[in-house]
């Protein structure tokens, strides 16, 4: 039997509420609405790190951030990392990466230099839309240059000094507004979006990959929903900011917003901005998926649809993603259709980010290595259970947390800890950690469990 091909959809900074699926009666995603019912709904998935490059280091190599040694941004990825597409290599899958990567940091590099492969045998890098010389701008640059300047959505600060130092001049236009908290029209035409040209090319490599009949694995780097909040004027238009549900604040945090800071204006624009970059990701998703049909071979195609983190968005006063993980940063979607198995169920228990590289190669037939710290979800396809995680662990630089079904428990490395009881009411705004002494003992014993678990010492060749 042929083995099937993958198709994992990567979007970067999107929340797990932000599918209609999940219970957002705001936000118009029937695509992903339409994959969700096609496989099985992990709604209660947790990525190992809340930021972009160690968290997707975690998810493409089913190792935790610690244990890879990278637990913050700005640190590149060791080009013998074993990764999903090498450890699909030996069963004969074909691999590529379109789009967002993020295994090397963006501001201090050329991006027109050949980037390391990592497993990959096909790779259109593009981390950033448009503001690097990059595949993307030399696709946009072929097919239609007179788009060229609608491109970029600006260069990060970081990048702009890199520049300043070493003189860089790339003749690239840049916007004025940099992460402005309110939605962006695209000025290009709508087809020539970073996201449109993710799918497109995701669709041109696995049309090329259906004539040759081998397996692949493709992987569609999606930057969107990530601030700023640039899409089609027609997915902005979805959104009436009048009519967009806000979020709530316990008292003390709610006397801290005024006109200026955190508005129902500025959370309603901030939110229609983001739901119009969702909605531009669900009609590329929907392309996607279109493809696989009429390339006759949706019923030979695993669908993974996941995010690398998500998006406060103003909750907690604040936008963007990081410490301390609260779930809008944590959770995240986790969509996943395998051919021929368990359909249109949601899961509820935790799983990690780490548990879905065993879960593809179990279902693709392949060995899973010991080295892997995940649990395969495979068998919830088949019938059985779900891994009884009893917490998901998220871990940066100087600090770990875990999240349980009811609480979230942080340590420092100073010897400061908190504690949130998510049942309550604001419960992730309080720390309880004074209050709630058997929970606090509980969970301190559920993270030295959870890091005594995640061990994989060396194998040993003898004795002594």
């Amino acid at each position: 039997m042929k083995r099937p091909n993958i198709l994992l959809i990567y979007t970067d900074q999107q929340r797990w509420d932000a599918m209609g699926v999940n219970g957002n009666t705001d936000i118009q995603t029937p695509n992903l609405d339409r994959l969700s019912n096609k496989g099985i709904n992990f709604d209660h998935y947790f990525v190992q790190n809340p930021v972009c490059m160690p968290s997707r280091v975690s998810f493409l190599t089913g190792q935790y951030p610690s244990t890879l040694g990278i637990t913050h941004m700005g640190v590149p990825v060791p080009e013998d990392f074993m990764t999903l597409p090498k450890l699909l290599h030996n069963s004969g899958y074909h691999a590529a990466n379109i789009g967002k990567l993020h295994f090397l940091p963006h501001a201090n590099r050329d991006h027109r230099e050949i980037h390391p492969d990592y497993g990959f045998d096909h790779l259109e890098i593009s981390d950033e839309p448009g503001c690097y010389e990059d595949a993307y701008r030399a696709w946009v640059r072929m097919e239609a240059p007179d788009q060229l300047d609608h491109l970029s959505l600006g260069l990060p600060p970081l990048s702009e000094h890199w520049h300043q130092m070493m003189g860089v001049k790339d003749g690239v236009h840049h916007p004025d507004e940099r992460f402005p908290k309110h939605p962006i029209a695209f000025s290009g035409k709508d087809e020539y979006t970073h996201t449109a040209w993710v799918a497109s090319r995701s669709i041109q490599y696995m049309s090329e990959r259906a004539r040759e009949g081998n397996p692949f694995l493709c992987i569609a780097g999606i930057y969107s929903p990530h601030s700023p909040w640039v899409a089609p004027q027609r997915f902005l238009d979805l959104y009436d900011p009048d009519q967009i549900t806000l979020p709530s604040f316990p008292p003390e945090a709610d006397e801290k917003r005024n006109e200026n800071h955190y508005s129902d204006r500025e959370l309603r624009l901030a939110r229609q901005g983001y739901y119009g970059m969702v909605s531009e990701v669900d009609h590329h998703v929907g392309r996607m998926l279109d493809a696989l049909e009429k390339l006759g071979i949706a019923d030979e195609t695993i669908v993974v649809f996941t995010s690398d983190h998500g998006e406060w968005l103003g909750e907690h006063l604040r936008y963007g993603k990081s410490y301390p993980g609260h779930d809008c940063v944590s959770r995240v979607p986790l969509l996943m259709h395998i051919p021929g198995k368990e359909s249109g169920r949601r899961v509820s228990n935790i799983v990690e980010g780490v548990d879905v590289l065993p879960t593809l190669l179990e279902a693709c037939g392949v060995p899973t290595p010991p080295h892997l710290q995940g649990q395969s979800l495979y068998p919830v396809f088949c019938g059985g259970e779900t891994p009884d995680k009893s917490v998901a662990l998220m871990e940066a630089t100087g600090w770990k947390m875990i999240r349980s079904a009811d609480y979230r428990y942080i340590a420092h490395d100073d010897g400061r800890e908190f504690l949130y009881d998510l049942d309550a009411e604001w419960g992730e705004y309080r720390d309880v950690s004074q209050d709630a002494n058997n929970a606090l003992i509980e969970h301190r014993h559920l993270l030295i469990k959870r890091l005594i678990e995640m061990e994989r010492p060396k194998k040993r060749i003898w004795g002594y």
